[in-house]
């Protein structure tokens, strides 16, 4: 029999670890709720149809909205998602399909894992030398750029661990039957995991939706309404930055609507990602 020491001692570390774990639980979630309450209170506050329909204000001025803003951080991120997505893919098929015990494939892997270890700021600095100060001027095709060095490792980590997760009898039957590689990787595998895919898709978007230092370093900003790709186009994430720490309420209240704005994106893109597929596992 168990000594009645070590039983009651072992039941006090266990009820002490679980009150402790419950403890930080509660206590990450007070804080989230509680930014979400600020978030909510203020940013539905400085909501209205302007936010849609208008321009970024003069300092000073009273009305104006987010729309030239809008539209262009839709722009960046709608390029961003078609630089990303095929290059992030494709990687990853290579990496699950052809990669193993491949020296470029290992290379791949640690370059892939550096960029997403390394800070925002930094892949928009490389953008800044690379790109912005050999031509001279900031534009929106730099600010996708700096956002595609973002969205394609997190699009490439997603792609070849749910192609991993595809049972290894699924190929060894699509082989048996006489399928060439190319067809068993593009009609077996890549439709068993296209789920775990397109959720890695949707969270990449959520990822670069908010980021603000590449930005401030690649496509700056525009106060007035622009779909000029080759200059300086206006964004949500630096509007926010610059209007939050300005002295002029209606700028204030504007960054709080437009945080609001980006906050809802997130939500639905996550929404999207967790329900949507939720059922649909691989294999």
């Amino acid at each position: 029999m168990m000594n009645p020491n070590i039983y009651r001692r072992r039941k006090f570390v266990n009820t002490l670890g679980l009150s402790l774990s419950m403890f930080a639980m509660g206590l990450g979630l007070f804080v989230l709720l509680w930014i979400l309450f600020i978030l909510f209170k203020n940013g539905f506050a400085g909501l209205s149809v302007a936010i849609f329909t208008e321009s970024t204000p003069a300092p000073g001025s009273e009305g104006g909205g987010l729309a030239n803003a809008i539209v262009g951080s839709l722009m960046m991120i709608g390029v961003s998602a078609l630089i990303s997505t095929p290059i992030g893919i494709f990687a990853g098929v290579y990496l699950a399909e052809f990669g193993d015990g491949n020296k470029l494939a290992s290379v791949t892997r640690f370059v892939t894992d550096i960029m997403l270890s390394a800070p925002s700021i930094v892949l928009g600095l490389f953008v800044y030398a690379v790109l912005v100060a050999q031509v001279k001027h900031f534009s929106g095709w730099a600010g996708s750029f700096a956002l595609s060095l973002i969205a394609i490792p997190v699009v490439l980590r997603t792609t070849e661990n749910m192609l991993r997760l595809v049972p290894g009898s699924l190929r060894e039957a699509a082989f048996a039957l006489g399928a060439p590689r190319w067809k068993v990787t593009n009609y077996v595998t890549l439709r068993a995991a296209r789920a775990g895919v397109m959720t890695g898709l949707l969270l990449a978007l959520a990822r670069i939706s908010g980021e603000t230092a590449p930005l401030l370093f690649t496509a700056l900003n525009n106060q007035f309404f622009s779909t000029n790709m080759n200059a300086p186009l206006a964004n949500l994430p630096v509007v926010i930055f610059q209007f939050a720490m300005s002295p002029y309420d209606n700028w204030v209240s504007l960054a709080w609507a437009g945080a609001l704005l980006i906050t809802l994106t997130v939500l639905v893109l996550n929404i999207i990602a967790r329900v949507v597929f939720r059922d649909r596992t691989v294999g």
